[in-house]
């Protein structure tokens, strides 16, 4: 599947992957600065954002994806950076297609299987009457009682799209992605990649913990790894500066 993209800036190339739920214009305030010295690209996965829906989902086609998007557009080689589940499709990319990474960034999520914990995300958007919605505002009162936190209320409900006047839509594929969300939890756990590789943490999150390093050098031998101090899940979110020079200062490590 080729996958919807965005493009900012000129230089070598950078391709961003977004996390599970999300999608590029998540991103686009990171591109966009990596931009000034960079050719970003943001890319929907599928099921996500703009990108065809399928009633496949797993790492493996989703990688597969990758490469036919950065052959449509003629890309050689890139500098691949990935979010939580974004970040595991960047590393079975690394895996499989090594051949087209100049180097990998992952950002906080390791290659180990993660128990699935969207439970209540996937019942509280999935009881939202979307034929009978009238509003954005209407959409979050019904899932207050299964998803409390307002930013992550606002960063699900932006998927929300009126298909016309008083009908909306999911930007995301949601019975697939209840249906396969097995498969998002998923190890990367074979395989060696030799491609230099940033696994980018934050300190509050529990996603990269110590006692997973030596089963991540194991398997990428060439990994460094950063912690963004204060910072959890959305490091990217959290602290956008910090986080766009240590990109930055990544890429220019690992230029050809």
């Amino acid at each position: 599947m080729k996958l919807f993209e965005r493009h900012f800036g000129t230089g070598e190339t950078v391709v961003i992957l977004h996390g599970l739920f999300g999608q590029s214009d998540n991103w686009t305030s990171i591109a966009r600065k990596l931009g000034e010295k960079y050719c970003v690209y943001t890319f929907d996965l599928r099921n996500h954002g703009q990108s065809g829906h399928s009633d496949e989902m797993n790492y493996r086609v989703m990688a597969s994806d990758v490469l036919e998007t950065i052959d449509g557009l003629g890309l050689d080689k890139i500098h691949l950076i990935g979010h939580s589940m974004g970040g595991k499709v960047a590393m079975l990319f690394g895996l499989t297609y090594p051949e087209r990474l100049n180097s990998l960034v992952i950002a906080d999520i390791g290659p180990r299987y993660y128990k699935p914990h969207h439970s209540d995300i996937i019942t509280g958007l999935s009881n939202i009457d979307l034929s009978s919605l009238k509003s954005r505002q209407e959409a979050e009162n019904q899932v207050l009682d299964f998803i409390p936190d307002f930013g992550t209320r606002q960063f699900l409900l932006k998927n929300l799209y009126r298909l016309g006047e008083n009908q909306f839509a999911w930007r995301f594929n949601l019975p697939v992605i209840s249906r396969t969300i097995e498969n998002i939890g998923e190890a990367i756990d074979s395989g060696l990649c030799q491609i230099a590789t940033l696994f980018y943490r934050g300190s509050t999150s529990s996603y990269i913990k110590p006692e997973d390093i030596p089963a991540i050098l194991n398997q990428f031998p060439h990994a460094q790894f950063e912690v963004m101090q204060d910072a959890g899940h959305w490091l990217h979110a959290e602290k956008p500066v910090e986080f766009i020079e240590t990109i930055e200062n990544w890429i220019s490590s690992q230029s050809t």
